[in-house]
């Protein structure tokens, strides 16, 4: 069973989420949240897996409670919620260790997906969305790409590989088949990279690969 945290300062929208994610059988929502204070008392209490997290609440947003959920023992997988497809909080969260993002407006199939695919331990960003966002906001960070560039001198040639892939969005599976590996073998490269380079999560590791300028031919 994959339990679910929802931090949303509307309760409509709270009521909403919750009746799409408990249609799915293997999915049930553990405790809800209106500010991120609350959503870091409730996460340290009932240890969900997945926090549905509004980046936009008052007295204490997502962005502050992502960040103090990142830092918990055992951190839930955190997916943003936005009005916005290019809110620039997006990128701010995604740093602070969120694993993905998804529209408010998201149909149900997809929300329930989402939250199935990082529950797994997958970042949910698609190709194109990596690609969207990371170009929009990273690169206005241009002077970091040589402390990223010195950052990944700890990497092996596969990881480095392996990384790039990452950076462009590919799953374990479709960087196996890329990389004529298995998908343990691809697993074992990505938590390595990660725990080489102090990262938390793949989207972390694609944005550090963009800040390299890390990127393979299509």
């Amino acid at each position: 069973m994959i339990t679910v945290l929802i931090a949303d300062d509307e309760e409509l929208m709270r009521a909403g989420l919750r009746t799409m994610l408990e249609a799915d059988d293997e999915i049930t929502v553990v405790a809800e949240a209106r500010d991120g204070n609350e959503a870091v008392t409730a996460a340290r209490r009932h240890h969900p897996a997945v926090v549905l997290m509004d980046i936009r609440m008052p007295h204490s947003d997502g962005l502050s409670a992502t960040r103090a959920l990142a830092a918990l023992p055992e951190p839930p997988k955190v997916i943003v919620l936005t009005t916005f497809d290019l809110d620039e909080y997006v990128h701010v969260a995604l740093r602070a260790g969120a694993v993905g993002f998804l529209l408010k407006d998201t149909p149900p199939r997809d929300l329930i997906k989402a939250v199935h695919v990082v529950a797994e331990g997958q970042a949910m960003l698609s190709p194109s969305v990596t690609r969207h966002l990371i170009t929009t906001f990273v690169e206005r960070d241009s002077p970091i790409g040589d402390d990223a560039k010195r950052r990944l001198a700890t990497l092996t040639d596969r990881e480095r590989e392996v990384l790039a892939l990452v950076g462009r969005g590919l799953s374990n599976t479709e960087i196996g088949e890329r990389l004529h590996n298995s998908q343990a073998t691809v697993k074992a490269h990505v938590s390595r990279l990660l725990g080489k380079l102090g990262l938390a999560n793949r989207v972390q590791a694609a944005i550090l690969a963009h800040d390299a300028n890390l990127l393979p031919d299509p």
